[in-house]
């Protein structure tokens, strides 16, 4: 029997891959057969990201991209047609985040935030989906979400909003683009254990969040393959607009 989800034939783009879920969401679609251009700002990093991927078997290119600025990319969209051929399926990771109360927030650190995590995502998806519709391929397109965009957080405001944003986003273009034979879904995780917040979960403060989890532990980025390999698959081909949370239960707690 064919593995429905397998990804052989793709090219996938990844955005935000340099580092964090972007690099292991760009290593899991290699290793599930696509072809992955993995595209982020800093070049060592992706470079490295690349030889990785490479010596593990898998097919792997990398170009820079600043989600928020068109002409990044449109050039990076060039390059990576030039070396793979038309994006097949967008999994749209680039994001940051600020941690302030809303009432110190300045006007620069929310403009980050949100040219990043929704303006990015937005013209990432947008352009790309330009291009399918151009080749006549249709494809799908992965958003990554957060379940602070169900659900908010104190000190958090601009990320919460950014990602509340996304989601929307994410239905608004399944409608509009299932005519084309692109399906856009989005993954909202719950907390994730990255390299990047390991320090602030071994903290008082993070052991206090995590005991607020159902399943009383922090998720790991391979929790997450199953809902990506499903997305960026055709094993959902009759799924659009949707949004499925991975995050241990935490939008299920109780008040």
């Amino acid at each position: 029997m064919a593995d429905i989800f397998s990804l052989a034939g793709s090219h996938v783009l990844v955005t935000g891959a340099s580092s964090g879920l972007g690099k292991h969401f760009a290593t899991r679609v290699a290793q599930a057969g696509a072809t992955v251009t993995l595209a982020a700002r800093r070049e060592q990093a992706l470079a490295a990201s690349v030889k990785e991927i490479g010596e593990a078997g898998g097919k792997a290119s990398a170009v820079l991209m600043d989600v928020s600025d068109s002409a990044s990319v449109e050039r990076a969209l060039d390059e990576a047609e030039k070396q793979f051929g038309p994006v097949s399926v967008l999994i749209n990771n680039a994001g940051v985040t600020e941690t302030r109360p809303a009432l110190e927030v300045d006007e620069s650190g929310w403009d980050q935030v949100i040219n990043i995590n929704l303006k990015g995502a937005w013209l990432a998806a947008q352009r790309t989906a330009r291009r399918m519709v151009h080749h006549k391929m249709g494809g799908s397109i992965v958003n990554i979400a957060s379940i602070l965009g169900l659900r908010v957080a104190g000190g958090l405001a601009a990320y919460a909003v950014s990602k509340a944003g996304l989601i929307q986003m994410t239905k608004v273009l399944a409608l509009e683009w299932a005519r084309h034979g692109i399906r856009v879904n989005a993954i909202a995780p719950g907390y994730i254990e990255t390299e990047l917040n390991s320090a602030f979960f071994a903290s008082p403060a993070g052991q206090a969040l995590v005991k607020r989890i159902p399943q009383r532990r922090l998720g790991h980025p391979h929790e997450l393959d199953g809902t990506l390999l499903l997305l960026a698959s055709a094993a959902s081909s009759f799924m659009t607009g949707s949004v499925i949370a991975v995050d241990g239960g935490h939008l299920v707690s109780g008040l």
